[in-house]
C-alpha cells in the first residue's frame, strides 16, 4: 500500500511541475487570445489551470478520504 501511495505522490508532483509546460487551451481559444498578445493569453491559461486543478483536487480529497475510511473498517 505505500508503494502504491508512493507513486501517486510522484505522480501528482510530476503533474504539478509540468502543469507550467501544458498549453490548456482549445484552438479557438488560443486564435482569439493571440490577437491580444502574451501576457493575456499566459493569464487564461493560468485561469484554465485553475479552473481544472480546483474540482480534481476536491474530488481527490474525498476519494482519499473514502479510501482511507475503507481501510480503517478491514
Amino acid at each position: 500500500m505505500k508503494k502504491r501511495g508512493l507513486i501517486l505522490l510522484f505522480t501528482i508532483l510530476c503533474s504539478l511541475f509540468t502543469s507550467q509546460l501544458t498549453h490548456a487551451q482549445c484552438s479557438i481559444c488560443t486564435k482569439s487570445v493571440q490577437q491580444l498578445g502574451e501576457k493575456p493569453a499566459k493569464a487564461l491559461n493560468a485561469g484554465i489551470l485553475y479552473l481544472a486543478f480546483t474540482p480534481l483536487a476536491i474530488f481527490g480529497y474525498i476519494g482519499y478520504r473514502w479510501w482511507k475510511s475503507n481501510l480503517e473498517e478491514n
